[in-house]
C-alpha cells in the first residue's frame, strides 16, 4: 500500500496542465469526497502497527501535495487570463464611475432657456448649413448689400448659394414662415464665421437669438424683456441701450449692463467703465416681416442676441475661449458643482 502511494506521489509531482478542465478532473481524482486521498484514508485501520507510521506521514504528504499543485496550477491560469476572467466573473466589484459634468455653454445656455421659458418664450431651432435666402436676404441684406462684408462667411465651394449660418438669425425667419403671430421665441444654436482665432474669439460660436411679433410691440417692451433677463442672469439690474446699426432691425441698439467697479477684475473686464456690452437688439425691421409673410402693418416686434459663448466667460471667469472647444477634462471637471 505503501509502494502505492509513492507512486501517487510521483504523479502528483509530475503532473501539468493549463486546461481548467484537466485540473478540475484532477482535483476530483484524489481531493473528492469519493476519491483516492479518501480511500487511503479508510485503508488505514487495514494496516499493520508497524506500518502505520509511515503511511500516515506519506498519506499526508500526498494530500498537502495535490492540494498545493491543484492551488498553483489555478494560480497560473488567472495570471494568465485575468483579464478575461474579470469579466467572466459577474460578482467582481465593478471600477468607480467617474461622475460626468455640463459643459458651461449647456449650462449657461440653460440657464437663459429657463428664464425666457418664464415669461412665455419657447425655443426653435433650425439647420446649421443654410441657404443664401434665409441667413441674408430674408433679413433684408440683398445680394452685394455692403453689410454682408460685416460677417465672414463660410460658403459652400460647390454651390455658392449654401454655406454655414454666421447667426441664428435664420431659425427666426423659418419659424416666421411657418407660424403665425404672435410670435415669441429664441432660438440657441453654433454659427461659424471665418474669423481669426485668438483668446476671445473663434471660427464657430455658441448664440441665442430672440424674437417676439405681435401687435402693438414697442421697444419699451424690448427694454422691459432685457431687464428682466440681466437682472435674472447677471444679478445686474442697471441697464443702458447705445444706438448702433443692423440691417435686419430699426431702430437698433447695443446692450450694456453694468457691471461695477469692486475688484481689479471688474477694472479689467470693464476697461475701467463699468459697463460691459453684452447684446445687439432692435426692432424688426418691416421688410424682414413682409419678406416671412408677416402684414407689417398690423404686427411688429422685437429681436435680440447674444454669444453664449462670451456670456459662459463672463459669468465663470474664463480668460480663453479657446478652452471652451478643447474638452481638457482638467478645464471641464471644474463645472461638476455647476450642474
Amino acid at each position: 500500500m505503501i509502494d502505492e502511494l509513492k507512486k501517487h506521489l510521483e504523479i502528483v509531482n509530475n503532473f501539468s496542465s493549463d486546461s481548467p478542465e484537466t485540473i478540475e478532473a484532477f482535483r476530483i481524482e484524489y481531493l473528492g469526497k469519493k476519491g483516492l486521498l479518501t480511500h487511503f484514508f479508510s485503508e488505514f485501520k487495514n494496516i499493520a502497527p508497524k506500518n502505520k507510521k509511515e503511511f500516515g506521514q506519506t498519506i499526508n504528504e500526498l494530500k498537502n501535495k495535490a492540494t498545493n499543485k491543484v492551488n498553483d496550477l489555478k494560480q497560473q491560469l488567472e495570471k494568465k487570463d485575468g483579464l478575461n476572467k474579470a469579466f467572466k466573473d459577474l460578482t467582481r466589484p465593478s471600477e468607480p464611475l467617474e461622475i460626468g459634468a455640463r459643459h458651461p455653454i449647456s449650462i449657461v445656455k440653460n440657464q437663459i432657456i429657463d428664464i425666457f421659458s418664464r415669461i412665455g418664450f419657447n425655443v426653435s431651432e433650425g439647420p446649421e448649413i443654410e441657404d443664401d435666402w434665409h441667413n441674408f436676404t430674408a433679413l433684408n441684406l440683398p445680394e452685394h448689400h455692403p453689410a454682408r462684408d460685416m460677417q465672414d462667411t463660410f460658403f459652400i465651394q460647390t454651390n455658392p448659394d449654401v454655406l454655414l449660418r454666421t447667426h441664428t438669425s435664420s431659425v427666426q425667419v423659418r419659424y416666421m414662415e411657418n407660424n403665425k403671430p404672435p410670435i415669441r421665441t429664441i432660438s440657441p444654436g453654433r454659427v461659424y464665421r471665418n474669423e481669426a482665432i485668438s483668446a476671445r474669439s473663434h471660427c464657430f460660436f455658441h448664440q441665442v437669438e430672440g424674437l417676439y411679433i405681435d401687435k402693438n410691440v414697442s421697444f419699451a417692451d424690448l427694454k422691459q424683456t432685457l431687464q428682466f433677463f440681466t437682472t435674472e442672469l447677471f444679478g445686474k439690474s442697471k441697464i443702458r441701450l447705445r444706438p448702433s446699426y443692423f440691417p435686419f432691425t430699426e431702430p437698433s441698439a447695443e446692450v450694456d449692463v453694468y457691471w461695477g467697479l469692486e475688484s481689479e477684475t471688474d477694472y479689467k473686464m470693464t476697461k475701467g467703465t463699468g459697463w460691459l456690452e453684452i447684446m445687439g437688439c432692435g426692432m424688426v425691421d418691416p421688410n424682414v416681416l413682409e419678406n416671412c409673410g408677416i402684414d407689417s402693418n398690423i404686427y411688429s416686434g422685437f429681436a435680440f442676441g447674444m454669444g453664449i459663448d462670451r456670456i459662459a466667460l463672463l459669468l465663470h471667469q474664463i480668460s480663453d475661449i479657446r478652452l471652451l472647444s478643447e474638452n481638457d477634462i482638467r478645464f471641464l471637471e471644474q463645472f461638476k458643482s455647476a450642474l
